[in-house]
């Protein structure tokens, strides 16, 4: 989405919001059915997410990925997520647009006191629309991991956990690695 919303003939609603959010400058926005909402991590938000990262990093090289919060849009809606790591292909990552979600490896999102309940239900929910594969939900909250995957219009079919933090969850093909959750509580 690079161009303004044509106002000439009616408003899109959708388009204009997109349009308008990627202009603001300073803050990252992402957008949460319709409401606009700042992404302002916390830095044991972002330790948790590091924890994450560096154990995924070598295994992302290999597949000719990289790892990253950059936008996602869910199209039709009024969605714009800016998750805390997602996967892609190199080559899509080249483009510097927006990608969809479906068009990711995994996705990865750690819970905060403000955001916990969106990453559980809402972006689950349409991550799993959407098509991403792999949805890694790091409840900092509950202390727990969750790997939801087989998604579906409906939700993804697959969940393995909630599983308290120390417990080593498996990341399926294409990644087939044990992921460490011992040193993700932050306490």
């Amino acid at each position: 989405m690079t161009s303004a919303p044509d106002y000439g003939h009616g408003i899109d609603t959708e388009h204009a919001l997109k349009y308008a959010i990627q202009h603001i400058r300073g803050d990252r926005v992402q957008i949460i059915e319709g409401i606009i909402e700042p992404v302002t991590p916390t830095w044991d938000h972002e330790r948790a997410a590091k924890l994450v990262r560096r154990q995924i990093e070598d295994r992302v090289d290999e597949l000719g990925c990289v790892e990253g919060s950059g936008n996602l849009d869910l199209p039709g809606t009024s969605n714009w997520y800016v998750p805390d790591i997602a996967v892609v292909p190199e080559d899509l990552a080249k483009g510097g647009g927006a990608l969809l979600p479906d068009q990711t490896l995994l996705i990865v999102e750690v819970t905060s006191e403000s955001n916990a309940e969106t990453d559980r239900g809402v972006k689950r929910r349409r991550y799993a629309e959407y098509g991403a594969p792999l949805y890694l939900l790091v409840d900092r909250i509950e202390g727990s991991v969750t790997l939801f995957s087989e998604p579906g219009r409906l939700g993804y079919t697959r969940v393995d956990g909630p599983h308290p933090f120390g417990t080593v969850l498996h990341l399926p093909e294409p990644f087939g690695l044990d992921l460490d959750t011992s040193k993700l509580s932050p306490a």
